[in-house]
């Protein structure tokens, strides 16, 4: 695709670059230089209160979480009296 640099250096990205990647006004884009090349990445930001959740250490204990739902290596409490006794042994 082709673009034009205007005034300020401004760009505009084509309708079906956005639509396809999900860009949207407001949207952050982090630009890299790879082999003599402007690549523009799409970026999320995070709450700093949620921030922790991305962290490699709590995402590996989510892998590992859902992989023991997947495996059945988890257990039903009807109620919070029969989680204590099972906590207690």
């Amino acid at each position: 695709m082709v673009m034009l640099v205007r005034r300020n250096f401004q760009v505009t990205l084509p309708e079906t670059l956005r639509k396809r990647l999900g860009i949207d006004v407001g949207d952050i884009l982090e630009a890299e230089i790879k082999d003599g090349k402007i690549v523009l990445l799409p970026k999320k930001m995070i709450d700093a209160d949620q921030a922790y959740f991305w962290s490699k250490g709590w995402q590996a204990a989510e892998k590992e979480a859902q992989q023991d739902i997947k495996t059945g290596k988890v257990k039903k409490f009807d109620n919070v009296s029969q989680l204590i006794k099972e906590l207690d042994k």
